[in-house]
């Protein structure tokens, strides 16, 4: 089984990182909202920190996470934003202490890095949820799917697809995030094991050719072929080439997993959108996919 941190209580303490990309903005609104949730919220040295364009320089964000990784009164720790840089820190952490003492990690594309290496190496569930930056876009459903889920308050999602799914229905732990950082993984200690998994991918800002690439990259290394479900989530701000693609991502998506007899979703509702329900990595979760309907939900 892996491993599952404790829930959080009215009163904990949790802190604030960005591992990556600085803020471009602000936060405050979102420090409130978990404030109004009853935490106690701890801003770490990189949250306002500026270098070029990261949250400060590598060692500073390096040792801002290790603080409170190692921190046993942190029970949560949130990242403030994504963009590009967690790959540069993550050799750099250690997690002796974290193990001993588990904490709920949080965020979402490029922090997809630091989740698939705490499935990969430690055992441990985390969130792929929205994070501060995306707070003030955020659907009200999507900032409760991520309070629900530190708060351990089990969740069903249903939604209807506009793309017509591969029926089924299969229980079985939950693993995936950003498909880029997915594929740069591979072949790395941080690379989480697809086997009999159910598996979501997003992504954003991707061409089709790229996202066929990724997925043929992972299809070859033998990672779609003993999944137990596939969620495809956003797939979204894909900018038109002059000479077109011929097919949308999910018609490229489609097309490489076709062959395969485990239930597939389209459009769920994750990823860089308003609505990003709130994912937990390393959960056992039960997906039933009808032709258009999807139920989702947590065991």
């Amino acid at each position: 089984m892996i491993k599952q941190p404790p829930y959080l209580k009215k009163g904990d303490k949790i802190a604030l990182v960005c591992p990556a990309k600085k803020l471009p903005k602000p936060i405050n609104h979102a420090i409130e909202i978990l404030k109004s949730w009853g935490l106690e919220v701890v801003i770490g040295d990189s949250v306002y920190a500026s270098h070029h364009q990261f949250a400060g320089n590598d060692d500073l964000r390096t040792s801002d996470i290790q603080r409170f990784l190692d921190d046993s009164s942190i029970k949560a720790i949130i990242s403030g934003r994504g963009g590009y840089g967690a790959i540069r820190i993550i050799d750099g952490l250690n997690f002796n202490e974290f193990d001993k003492n588990p904490k709920w990690f949080v965020g979402f594309s490029d922090i997809t890095v630091i989740l698939s290496h705490l499935i990969a190496q430690c055992n441990t569930q985390c969130l792929h949820a929205q994070m501060p930056y995306t707070f003030d876009e955020s659907t009200n459903e999507a900032l409760i799917s991520l309070e629900n889920a530190l708060f351990g308050q089990k969740q069903t999602y249903e939604f209807e697809s506009t793309f017509k799914n591969r029926a089924g229905e299969v229980n079985g732990i939950l693993i995936g995030g950003n498909l880029t950082l997915l594929a740069m993984l591979q072949g790395s200690v941080s690379e989480m094991d697809f086997k009999d998994k159910i598996l979501f991918i997003e992504d954003v800002g991707e061409h089709e050719y790229s996202i066929d690439r990724m997925l043929r990259m992972l299809k070859r290394a033998g990672k779609l072929s003993h999944l137990k479900g596939l969620i495809v989530g956003a797939f979204n701000e894909i900018e038109e080439e002059k000479i077109s693609f011929g097919q949308t991502a999910d018609e490229v998506i489609w097309e490489i997993v076709k062959e395969y007899d485990y239930p597939v979703c389209f459009n769920f509702p994750t990823g860089h959108i308003n609505n990003n329900l709130c994912m937990t990595l390393g959960a056992e979760v039960n997906l039933k996919v009808e032709t258009t309907n999807v139920q989702f939900k947590y065991l």
